[in-house]
């Protein structure tokens, strides 16, 4: 039964045990430990060409493979085992896909409705039992194809593990090309598995710590004009509207919205130090939060609203504060080996993730709000810049190998055993993930 895979399923990726290795081909499996002698391998799942339409329908349910096949929780079997072409109006062979070695099969079916529009029907079926454990139709504009790739995706993801969902979303980085020592720097912004890259900025500004909202399809960076001060930029995705915050006389940094999108907290530069000010978007008032003689940087918000973490140097190194959103009850809480920096909370609110600096090296990390429970997930020669999947089950990162080479996307799980490599157009830094186009604000 499904309910029994999902069990063991839950149970390996809430154990936390040593990453096994990630085998390099496209269709080898990982294998999760969860225990004594006892292994996990990601759920075999049947995803059949979905009828209709051209090859259309192919499409769709090719995208939805991948999706599943990236999320390393699942392993999409490959066609030449199915024993069947299922229809979509009928009951698939049950004994038969059972001993092709499928847990689970998605069907589905695209087609146009009289007014062109494109119509996506999907099943999702329980091998064991042969029950139908979900099942849905999206009608949308004929462009939106892919995105009901990434939203069927998000429904069987989610039946199934019981997170949320993380494909219907995009990412936003800083893209760079040419040669090290003149690296042309543009924002850009693409689906989550690489698709439909486009650019926010020309390269003629240098830009760097994009954040996207929370709520809306906003965003906000840091943008440097040659010979003048860094300036924090918002720009609306669905308009192309731009506002530069506030007329500072000094360096602002680290912008980073409120979980309701209507105010931003940042660094601002005063001579030697600075200071975490919070900003309401609407008046651009500004409230200072944090006052020592230190650098105080990278803040952001509790999903709640209601606490602020931050990195500061004032105990000697970078560690990791929290504080109250009004700037009391400042208190530190890293305590590990090495410097910690760029905390970013959980959407969830249940861990802080880091970057982690010992040895010479760079590691991406999670540790509970209190500080307890610290857990490294990756590491290497340089990793930065952590930011959430908006389900808070994965964190997408950058990599930078060094030498005349540059940085490259990965997102890991919470558990350290799935790291997957993000694929862009050229060299990548300084990441940040949308919330699900479905819950935004303002989306398509």
């Amino acid at each position: 039964m499904i309910t029994r895979i999902v069990s063991r399923l839950l149970v390996a990726l809430a154990v936390v045990l040593p990453m096994v290795a990630l085998a390099p081909a496209a269709q080898a499996q990982l294998s999760f430990r969860v225990g004594p002698g006892g292994q996990f391998q990601p759920m075999p799942i049947a995803v059949a060409d979905f009828s209709g339409e051209g090859d259309m329908g192919q499409r769709v349910s090719g995208i939805i493979a991948n999706n599943l096949q990236r999320s390393g929780y699942f392993a999409p079997l490959d066609k030449a085992r199915f024993p069947e072409r299922p229809s979509f109006d009928a009951a698939p062979r049950f004994d038969a896909w059972k001993a092709a070695g499928a847990q689970a099969l998605v069907t589905g079916r695209v087609s146009r409705d009289p007014s062109g529009r494109l119509r996506a029907e999907f099943r999702l079926w329980d091998i064991e039992t042969g029950q139908q454990l979900a099942g849905q139709q999206y009608v949308t504009d004929a462009n939106f194809w892919r995105r009901v790739g990434h939203i069927i995706s998000d429904a069987v993801y989610t039946k199934i593990t019981g997170f949320g969902g993380f494909f219907d979303t995009r990412i936003v980085f800083v893209d760079e090309s040419g040669p090290k020592e003149n690296r042309r720097k543009r924002l850009a912004i693409m689906d989550q598995d690489g698709a439909n890259v486009r650019y926010l900025t020309q390269g003629d500004t240098s830009v760097v710590a994009p954040r996207y909202s929370p709520a809306t399809q906003d965003i906000t960076y840091m943008s440097q004009t040659e010979g003048q001060q860094p300036r924090v930029q918002v720009i609306n995705l669905e308009t192309g509207a731009r506002q530069v915050l506030g007329n500072f006389p000094d360096m602002a940094s680290s912008p980073r919205f409120g979980p309701e999108g209507n105010r931003i907290v940042m660094s601002l530069q005063q001579g030697g130090n600075a200071n975490i000010f919070m900003m309401n978007l609407g008046s651009q008032a500004t409230t200072r939060l944090t006052s020592t003689p230190a650098i105080d940087t990278s803040p952001s918000f509790s999903p709640d609203g209601k606490q602020i973490v931050f990195e500061s140097d004032r105990g000697g190194k970078q560690q990791i504060y929290v504080m109250n959103v009004d700037g009391s009850d400042q208190r530190r809480i890293s305590f590990g080996e090495g410097s910690y920096s760029q905390p970013a909370w959980s959407p969830r609110g249940d861990y802080i993730a880091f970057t982690k600096q010992r040895a010479g090296g760079f590691a991406i990390g999670i540790m509970k709000p209190d500080g307890s429970g610290e857990r490294i997930l990756t590491e290497g020669f340089h990793n930065e810049s952590p930011t959430w999947a908006p389900n808070g089950q994965y964190i997408l990162f950058f990599r930078d190998p060094g030498g005349q080479a540059g940085g490259k996307l990965y997102m890991v799980d919470i558990t350290g055993r799935v790291e997957q490599p993000v694929p862009t157009p050229s060299f990548a830094s300084d990441p940040t993930w949308s919330p699900l186009l479905s819950e935004s604000r303002q989306s398509n």
